[in-house]
């Protein structure tokens, strides 16, 4: 429990400061978007850095390589098993990345609006209507040069095994013609999930795969590329198992 109290006077003093931050932060975009995004951005990563430390989580990284190169934008696809797959992938994406969250964050003061200075988009998941609002506007912040992070089972999996991947999901690449990422964490859960509400010293794995190019693909690939996308997660996540 002592880390989880020492985490939450840590999220404490990042919302304070975040509280006087911010109007410097919005001020600055009035005069770069950019330039607000990447401040908003580093000032993020370094909280989240500091929770992982609180945590005692030790994450091994590979592919990095395959992150995209400054100016270019693509698709995060990742699996779901813990809130801490957030908190990992987004200490380590470049710059102008924005996540889709659930809209129910729209809700947390503060968070929502810090999410919202970093480009994240909060999609409702029982609405068709506005789900779809959400993806055509990530299609538009991908096509400006803004990346996207979403989950495709829409929510966090209870169990070792994958949900199915939403292929509305897939429409943000099919559309606006970016490289998929497929993103796959594990152990994530053995942090908080799996004994909350405890927090414990963990060693977890994330792996960022090779782009996947949705006009290269074989027809039926290109067909269901939620699936084909999946199986290549599921390969990496079976190959990184921690025991």
């Amino acid at each position: 429990m002592l880390r989880l109290i020492i985490l939450g006077i840590a999220a404490f003093l990042f919302f304070a400061a975040a509280v006087i931050y911010m109007p410097v932060v919005y001020f600055i975009g009035l005069f770069s978007l950019d330039a607000r995004h990447i401040i908003s951005y580093r000032f993020g990563q370094l909280a989240l850095k500091i929770a992982l430390f609180i945590s005692g989580t030790k994450v091994e990284v590979k592919g990095r390589e395959n992150l995209p190169k400054p100016g270019e934008a693509v698709l995060y696809i990742g699996n779901h098993r813990s809130i801490y797959d957030i908190i990992i992938s987004y200490s380590m994406v470049p710059p102008l990345t924005g996540y889709i969250s659930k809209k129910e964050i729209k809700k947390v003061p503060i968070l929502s609006w810090w999410m919202h200075l970093l480009n994240c988009l909060f999609l409702d998941r029982d609405n068709a209507k506005e789900g779809l609002k959400t993806i055509l506007a990530a299609i538009e912040m991908v096509k400006g040069g803004k990346s996207v992070f979403i989950f495709p089972e829409g929510t966090r999996s209870k169990t070792d095994q994958m949900l199915e991947f939403k292929e509305g999901s897939f429409k943000i690449a099919q559309k606006s013609g970016c490289p998929i990422i497929p993103v796959a964490f594990n152990n994530t859960s053995a942090i908080f999930e799996d004994h909350f509400p405890r927090i414990k010293k963990t060693n977890v794995c994330i792996e960022f795969g090779k782009p996947i190019i949705i006009s290269e693909l074989a027809p039926e690939n290109q067909k269901h590329v939620g699936k084909y996308t999946q199986n290549i997660i599921k390969d990496m996540v079976e190959k990184n198992a921690i025991k």
